[in-house]
């Protein structure tokens, strides 16, 4: 088996097993996001995938139902031009900001790793906007599938810039290995305890 196919059967299966087992907190977290406050479940959002082509990323709704519509206005508040990073974003729900600390909103892409959208360990997927951004350097991002967790995610997160968030990716790509994503997998236990860079 090549690496690529072995990376792919390690996503499925882990994927798939994690789907089964954490359904009954899949059903929990959704009636609590429900009567937290108005609006769906599930939020979906366009990201930019592997090679550049657009996909729906899948996340548990942590903010309020017309919180797109507000992006605009925050911008300007912004720490990092390049994204919306904020350090009180007004536009989080109550239950939203325990799900965000705990990761837990990351849950539905799941669905997104078992339909070869993206891989469990990969370059965060951005969305279109921010990827429009990404000097030609840091391209070679979009030569992988992006994933659920990455070097960025377990290095700080929200802590880390935009551009050394790109750095990261682009030596992870350089540098993959099978080994490489087994040992980001369970580093990624501890970074989402510690809530490091969580907003």
């Amino acid at each position: 088996m090549t690496a690529p196919a072995a990376k792919r059967a390690l996503d499925v299966a882990l994927a798939g097993l994690g789907a089964l087992l954490l359904l009954p907190l899949v059903l929990v977290i959704a009636a609590a996001i429900r009567l937290d406050s108005p609006g769906p479940t599930v939020f979906r959002q366009r990201r930019v995938g592997r090679g550049g082509r657009i996909f729906d990323m899948w996340k548990f709704r942590t903010m309020v139902a017309d919180a797109e519509q507000r992006r605009a206005a925050l911008c300007a508040l912004s720490r990092d031009p390049c994204w919306l990073a904020l350090d009180h974003d007004p536009r989080i729900t109550r239950v939203g900001r325990v799900l965000r600390h705990a990761s837990l909103d990351e849950l539905p892409q799941l669905v997104n790793v078992l339909r070869g959208d993206m891989s469990l360990v990969g370059p965060r997927p951005l969305i279109p906007a921010e990827h429009d951004l990404v000097p030609d350097w840091a391209r070679r991002r979009d030569d992988v599938v992006p994933g659920m967790t990455g070097v960025w995610q377990i290095s700080g997160r929200t802590a880390i810039g935009f551009e050394d968030m790109l750095r990261l990716d682009c030596e992870y790509v350089e540098d993959w290995s099978l080994r490489r994503d087994l040992v980001a997998l369970m580093r990624t236990i501890p970074a989402v305890i510690s809530g490091r860079g969580a907003n």
